[in-house]
């Protein structure tokens, strides 16, 4: 809550207690002002002699805040929960607002032949997340992931782009080391993928490559790709298109190509979906296909 909001709230309490330090007078004067053409200048006189108590004897407001704590306390309380409420419903409305921008100039995600996708290659739906392995949000949106998958089932087709975050030391690393793997073979790339989300108290280099030897991954061959030139240059053009979008945060989302910023519950993705619909008249035309890439040698 703005400090400003604790003054206001503060101040009413004040006023209420203050009424007995303030002469009978001034009380009844101010009474009576409402009567009369004398409002204002019978609310400035109580004003000052409310201002005359506080000067007077500044303890005054730690006796009132102690006299008042639990009645206080619901009223910050009460303040703070309608604050919330207000932020949540303008940002969902921010989001909205987004949505029914880019249904009409949704985003380009790179997707191509040699992109690693998960699901049916030539799915009508298109999800692209931008992630860190080490974010507690993306954990979460990992879940949000699997979910949507079971969902659309062979009508959605997920791709994983790395957007690693500097606050998080084991980010890059875990980026690094699925890139690496995916070069020995994109489908266990997916299963290295949920084993960093499903264990992200783990994550370090001896995870990483305890990890990899359980998937029967050449161990040598990874660790030299880990530091190749090619996965680092991978993941600074994941971190690049996320930046173009104008993702600073993780998760982030691209659902044919309209955006969410952050891990939003499964109900966003089908107002996504609701508003390609009414867009087209129909449901939203399947991406052109992909056809599959031979895995490289190890």
């Amino acid at each position: 809550m703005r400090m400003t909001s604790v003054l206001f709230v503060l101040a009413s309490v004040l006023a209420v207690e203050c009424m007995a330090a303030v002469p009978f007078a001034a009380v009844a004067a101010s009474r009576e002002a409402g009567k009369s053409s004398d409002a204002k200048p019978a609310a400035s006189s109580f004003r000052e002699e409310l201002k005359k108590a506080l000067e007077a004897d500044p303890g005054l407001v730690m006796d009132v805040l102690r006299s008042q704590r639990k009645e206080l306390i619901d009223i910050l309380n009460q303040a703070a929960a309608e604050g919330q409420d207000r932020q949540r419903k303008e940002a969902e409305l921010a989001v909205e607002k987004e949505i029914d921008e880019r249904v009409a100039n949704p985003y380009q995600p790179a997707v191509d032949g040699k992109t690693r996708v998960r699901g049916n290659k030539n799915a009508k739906h298109t999800l692209v997340e931008y992630s860190d392995f080490q974010c507690p949000y993306c954990a979460r949106g990992f879940l949000i992931v699997e979910e949507l998958r079971k969902k659309f089932g062979d009508d959605l087709r997920f791709v994983f782009k790395n957007k690693p975050l500097d606050m998080h030391p084991e980010a890059m690393p875990a980026a690094r080391y699925l890139e690496a793997v995916s070069l020995q073979s994109p489908e266990k790339a997916w299963e290295f993928h949920d084993k960093l989300f499903m264990n992200q108290g783990k994550l370090g280099a001896a995870f990483y490559e305890e990890t990899a030897k359980a998937l029967g991954l050449n161990l040598k061959k990874l660790k030299k790709d880990v530091e190749s030139q090619a996965v680092k240059d991978k993941v600074q053009a994941d971190i690049a298109e996320a930046d173009s979008f104008g993702f600073s945060g993780t998760p982030g989302f691209l659902f044919n190509g309209v955006p969410l910023r952050g891990a939003y519950p499964p109900v966003f993705f089908d107002k996504i979906v609701e508003k390609l619909q009414k867009k087209t008249g129909m449901a939203p035309q399947a991406p052109p296909q992909v056809q599959p890439q031979p895995a490289p040698k190890p």
